[in-house]
């Protein structure tokens, strides 16, 4: 089988169309079989990427050849001349956000690409203007295949997830492919041949790929507001911890929620034909997820009502710490031993929380101690207010305060009353520092501290004996 093809591309295009055709009839096309219009299209490939190379050594493509070259040279050197200045001016750009900052490195990282590709478009367009088109055809695949190139490493630069970032890069460079051999309608109409119909919907592979790709843009969009929405609102000060969270969770819910319904209705998707499935899937939904959805509801309550907040500290159960961030479904708590609990909203709504920090930043703290009957319960308390006092995060502008609780079996019971606002610097600390404090000045002014004693006798053999005659 002999082809002949003029390097358009019409030639791939009719076989293409016609073996997604047979593909989709399953059927032969022409009476051929689908092996033979898989070599028909492979011959016809082999033969266009031979008259291409063919075209190579025509003297006027040398010539695009070499003033290409030349434009990759200029742009060298003017990336040369101008990246350390650029450089030393992103080196004063402090307090910029992060994905600005991301932005100019990977400008700056890829500065002789744009000159490359700026100055190639103009000598593209010069050569138009001035000479025939066909001289300057190599130029203008040079310069599409740069610009494909430049566009494709600025979205996957900017892209953190690895996944995201090979389906962006394989995606462009097939479509680059596709325009640069012009069959994009062709390679459209047999995506478009590859369907199959759920009720009065019809499902083609070509709008399975558009709907990637829309729905992609439009939560790529979606994220970067979100984002950037949320540092400006984490950054004011004048909103409460809480309602930050709240106005971050709801900006993002709004947000995916409008790009998934535009993507949707940009692919012409009649989302009522839906409304049946949707329904049973909702009270599934329901009767499966409850917990999920109870967290939800009481982290919405939790936000609305400010009971806790980023930064408070929290007692539940046998969990001490505080707060680090509220989410859609748990808090996380942080305790004094570096590890993180993540309880759920809803035990934060039913059980009984104790939070250190709620109203105030104040917390009280007692210490129980007792000494001996023999010493003066007046001088106990003054030495246990000046050991109290003596110790670093206990407050001076509220006092400590010690009362006499009882009289015990051997001793005077005493407690002392004290003040912090730092209970994220532990608690188990603060009091083990005041009972040290009370340990020394008990013992320089020889307050005795009194403890269980027993006496054993041991009665002689003896006596035992002559009690027994």
């Amino acid at each position: 089988m002999t082809t002949h093809t003029d390097g358009s591309g019409n030639d791939i295009a009719n076989a293409l169309s016609s073996a997604a055709e047979a593909a989709v009839a399953g059927q032969s096309t022409d009476g051929q079989t689908l092996t033979e219009i898989a070599w028909s299209l492979l011959v016809t490939m082999f033969s266009y990427a031979e008259s291409f190379a063919m075209s190579l050594l025509r003297p006027w493509v040398a010539y695009q050849l070499g003033m290409a070259l030349a434009v990759f040279v200029l742009a060298h050197l003017l990336r040369h001349w101008l990246g350390p200045p650029i450089r030393t001016w992103m080196g004063t750009r402090e307090g910029w956000p992060k994905w600005r900052m991301r932005v100019l490195v990977v400008v700056h990282q890829r500065l002789r690409a744009m000159f490359f590709v700026l100055l190639i478009w103009m000598l593209v367009w010069i050569m138009r203007e001035v000479t025939w088109p066909s001289r300057s055809y190599v130029l203008g695949l040079i310069a599409t295949l740069a610009t494909a190139w430049l566009l494709v490493v600025f979205a996957t630069r900017l892209i953190r997830s690895i996944f995201l970032r090979r389906m962006v890069r394989y995606g462009a460079w097939i479509y680059v492919t596709l325009y640069v051999l012009g069959i994009v309608d062709e390679a459209s109409e047999v995506l478009d041949a590859a369907a199959f119909s759920i009720s009065d919907m019809r499902i083609s592979a070509l709008l399975v790929v558009q709907g990637i790709v829309v729905v992609g843009c439009l939560f790529a969009l979606a994220r970067f507001i979100t984002v950037t929405t949320s540092n400006r609102v984490q950054a004011n000060e004048d909103i409460s911890p809480s309602m930050r969270v709240l106005i971050v969770k709801v900006v993002q819910i709004v947000f995916y929620a409008i790009a998934f319904y535009a993507g949707v209705r940009a692919l012409g998707i009649d989302l009522t034909g839906l409304a049946v499935l949707s329904g049973a899937i909702g009270v599934g939904l329901g009767f499966g997820l409850q917990k999920v959805v109870s967290n939800l509801v009481s982290g919405v309550i939790i936000l609305l009502d400010k009971s806790i907040k980023p930064g408070d500290v929290i007692s539940l159960g046998d969990t001490f710490g505080w707060i680090q961030t509220l989410g859609a479904r748990y808090a996380s708590v942080v305790t004094r031993d570096g590890r993180e609990y993540l309880i759920p909203n809803e035990d934060l709504i039913t059980g009984q929380v104790v939070n250190w920090s709620h109203s105030n930043e104040f917390v009280r703290l007692d210490i129980y101690f007792g000494t001996s009957y023999g010493c003066d319960p007046h001088q106990v308390r003054k030495l246990a207010i000046e050991a109290a006092k003596g110790v670093e995060r206990a407050l001076s502008s509220r006092p400590p305060v010690c009362h006499i609780v009882g009289f015990g079996d051997s001793s005077v019971d005493y407690i002392l009353r004290f003040w912090i606002t730092d209970p994220t610097g532990g608690l188990t600390n603060i009091r083990g520092n005041v009972y040290l404090a009370l340990w020394d000045i008990f013992k320089e002014n020889n307050i005795s501290i009194p403890f269980p004693q027993r006496e054993v006798r041991l009665l002689g053999q003896g006596s035992d004996e002559g009690e027994g005659l």
